[in-house]
């Protein structure tokens, strides 16, 4: 079952029916039908696709029959005008369209339409789910049945799945990548490689998934931690996480806003986590291995539809056997998916055990070498104390001979200045006496010459002498001798 919440950004307005009503008669059966009941509409805003997940106990119907159509990613090169040309003449079972186009998307648009009852509904279903839109074009035409449709002002609210619901891709390569259970669709003729025509072609504001996919040139990384292993991509929002055997940041941002589908950037695979499985199929032929269309099944009952010429008697017993090898597989996916995390527990419990006891090692190392480390450096702190004990006492003991030897030294110096006084002292008393002892030696040479034997009854004649009043004071102890 689907549901779809729309956030929109302005009021419905009319669309004029002229053109459409003029080419539709054009192609009706009967010209005699009145379409004035038509109802046309635009409305901008934003679309919310959401599928009920089904129980455990419950066997899941992709596709509950209701009489109001979602068609998802119409090309712009059609014109309302021409998708109502498309849809032919069972636009004369329509009761009201709304063309739903959002600005930030520019290669394409929605399309909601009311029928008038379940018999015209699965008709429409039957004709155009899988078509395309135009023969020389890739885009395929994708068909929904909608139990509820929802309008708010608010994008959180808009965004916000309701209960046991969860969010799909409004992409349409996107959505064609899911399972045959969630999106009614097998496989399609291009298989919308993400290097295809088909996409490439689309403008830069189109799916965030698409792009990234599509950008060679540039290695997608986690949007968290940077990491390019194990990389997933958000179907939804188009957020880059990595996955479990790294740092799960996909995973934490599936439980943050329930957006339960992502790409693996590796594999191409999509992977539902709500149901821990992978969802993307691709039916592939035994002899070849080459991928085969599927037509999109009838869901109608008890003969209902009469437009698709559906024979359910003749391919009863391959849809047997495919649902049972289907649920074969599913089992066996379930089981290894079961024993791959189981044994996912158990060696990451290993890695843990081993980690926490690495890190108590390691714990207990650091202590010890720190320990050591402290005891050496405290036995040195205390002989570099004991050190600087002695080299103090050694100190005291320097300075006090140094004072010692200052005064010895003082009392030297004042000693040798007292000798050198006393020792000129004695030398200008000798250089005194000399000078007597000449002066007397040549006045006895001189009265010698004179005739005179001794100075008695003599006159003493003057010297001149240029000496100090000290040298008279001699002479006149030398005159005091001789006499």
């Amino acid at each position: 079952m689907f549901t779809l919440q729309i956030h929109t950004v302005d009021f419905p307005q009319p669309l004029p029916t002229t053109v459409a009503t003029t080419s539709s008669a054009a192609h009706s059966p009967n010209p005699n039908t009145n379409l004035s009941s038509l109802s046309l509409s635009e409305l901008r805003g934003i679309a919310h696709l959401f599928r009920h997940l089904p129980s455990a106990t419950t066997i899941a119907n992709p596709i509950a029959r209701t009489t109001t159509v979602f068609i998802v990613a119409v090309p712009n090169y059609l014109s309302p005008d021409d998708f109502l040309l498309f849809c032919g003449t069972h636009i004369a079972d329509f009761s009201h369209v709304l063309f739903l186009k959002n600005d930030g998307i520019e290669h394409s648009y929605s399309v909601l339409i009311n029928l008038v009852n379940q018999l015209a509904a699965d008709g429409f279903y039957c004709s155009f789910n899988g078509k395309r839109f135009r023969p020389t074009e890739a885009e395929i035409c994708h068909v929904y049945f909608i139990q509820s449709v929802e309008y708010a002002e608010s994008a959180h609210i808009a965004s916000t799945p309701p209960a046991g619901y969860t969010e799909l891709p409004t992409c349409p390569v996107c959505l064609e990548r899911l399972d045959q259970d969630t999106s009614g669709i097998q496989s399609t003729l291009c298989d919308h490689s993400f290097q295809c025509s088909c996409v490439s072609k689309w403008t830069y504001l189109a799916c965030q998934v698409c792009r990234l996919c599509q950008q060679q040139d540039e290695r997608p990384t986690c949007s968290e931690c940077g990491t390019l292993k194990n990389l997933c991509v958000c179907l939804i929002c188009g957020f880059v996480g990595c996955g479990r055997y790294e740092k799960r940041h996909a995973i934490k941002h599936w439980s943050d806003v329930a957006h339960h589908y992502s790409l693996e950037l590796e594999t191409q695979q999509i992977w539902d986590y709500v149901g821990d499985k992978y969802v993307h199929r691709l039916n592939q032929s035994k002899g070849d291995g080459k991928l085969v269309t599927v037509n999109s099944r009838c869901t109608a009952v008890d003969g209902e539809c009469t437009t698709c010429g559906y024979d359910e008697d003749s391919s009863f017993s391959g849809a047997l056997f495919t649902s049972k090898v289907d649920s074969i597989v599913d089992e066996y996916n379930n089981l290894l998916a079961s024993q791959l995390e189981a044994q996912r527990q158990h060696y990451e419990s290993l890695l843990a055990e081993a980690k926490s006891g690495k890190e108590s090692s390691i714990s207990r190392a650091v202590e010890k070498a720190v320990f050591s480390k402290m005891n050496d450096m405290q036995a040195k702190i205390e002989m570099y104390t004991e050190e600087t004990k002695s080299v103090a006492e050694r100190n005291q003991v320097l300075l006090k001979n140094q004072q010692l030897l200052q005064t010895k030294c003082k009392e030297t110096e004042e000693r040798e200045k007292l000798s050198l006084k006393s020792k000129d002292e004695k030398i200008l008393d000798l250089k005194e006496q000399i000078r007597d002892l000449k002066v007397y030696v040549e006045a006895q040479r001189k009265l010698s010459n004179m005739g005179i034997s001794d100075g008695k009854g003599g006159s003493v004649l003057s010297v001149e002498s240029n000496q100090s009043s000290s040298n008279s004071r001699r002479r006149s102890k030398l005159g005091r001798r001789r006499n």
